[in-house]
């Protein structure tokens, strides 16, 4: 049965993992790719980055957070139940290629599960990764041991200094562009205010930098246009163009003030039907 869950587990008090039968989507997907799902017929499309993916058992790998309306409801399935419509793979894929320097990967809370494959696949043709994790706290760093598997190096860092190293991720990759070795790609997935902090920095290092916006989609065939970013002063589609961009031509300033739109709204609907 396609779209069945297969397996589940909590990762953090908000954090879940799932693996769900999508044979189909298993077998093409890469790097970068990501998939529109609905709950039931009620439900809005959320997009979620494929996180790792088994040909052999047919499966995908979702990460989710529990931070609305929608994501609740998918939390609440549990495994042998069905995801109404699963579309996928979307979006363009990551651009890998062979480096003669370092790559970074950097992965803040959640986004750690969509730099995962990214990191991964630089690693299978041979590129030296790095992967610098961040989050608030010890408990929602994810995915630490898969993706030390694939790196050369892991750096932690949070937030509150409760594990890894107190401070942001941006002190590492400082710290590593100090040491002398050449970096030639930084990639960084997770909220917008990290990105921008992390692409202003390689901006003044002059790293070449890709960010993954994701997180701001909606419909996931370019039509609503709510995931619209100015990119170098023109409109581009998170969707159909992206979702990874250069994070030196992006203005954050205008994204984060698009993603805080309905907040109160989302905020109220939470409230009224007791999540």
């Amino acid at each position: 049965m396609s779209n069945k869950i297969v397996e589940k587990e909590q990762w953090s008090e908000n954090v879940f993992m799932m693996k769900v039968h999508a044979p189909d989507i298993a077998k093409t997907r890469k790097a970068g790719n990501f998939i529109i799902l609905r709950v039931d017929d009620k439900g809005e499309r959320i997009p979620l980055t494929i996180a790792d993916a088994s040909i052999e058992n047919g499966t995908i790998t979702i990460v989710t957070q529990k931070v609305g309306y929608s994501t609740a409801r998918l939390m609440e399935l549990n495994v042998g139940d069905e995801i109404l419509d699963l579309v996928g793979p979307l979006g363009e894929a990551t651009h890998i290629k062979k480096h003669d320097g370092l790559v970074i990967c950097v992965g803040g809370g959640l986004g750690i599960a969509p730099m995962y494959p990214i990191a991964e696949a630089h690693h299978a043709i041979g590129n030296k990764v790095i992967s610098i994790l961040g989050a608030r706290n010890k408990e929602l760093i994810i995915m630490e041991d898969m993706t030390k598997k694939i790196s050369s190096e892991i750096m932690v860092c949070t937030d509150d200094g409760s594990y890894g190293h107190k401070g942001l991720v941006t002190d590492m990759i400082t710290k590593i562009y100090e040491s002398g070795e050449k970096i030639s790609e930084v990639i960084a997935i997770g909220p917008a205010i990290m990105m921008k902090f992390v692409s202003l920095l390689t901006k003044k290092y002059e790293i070449p930098t890709t960010v993954s916006l994701n997180p701001i989609m909606i419909d996931g065939t370019g039509m609503c246009g709510c995931c619209r970013v100015l990119v170098n002063g023109e409109t581009k589609f998170a969707c159909v163009d992206g979702p990874e961009f250069d994070g030196h031509a992006i203005d954050f300033d205008l994204l984060m003030k698009r993603q805080a739109m309905y907040k109160a709204q989302e905020k109220d609907h939470m409230c009224k039907i007791g999540l």
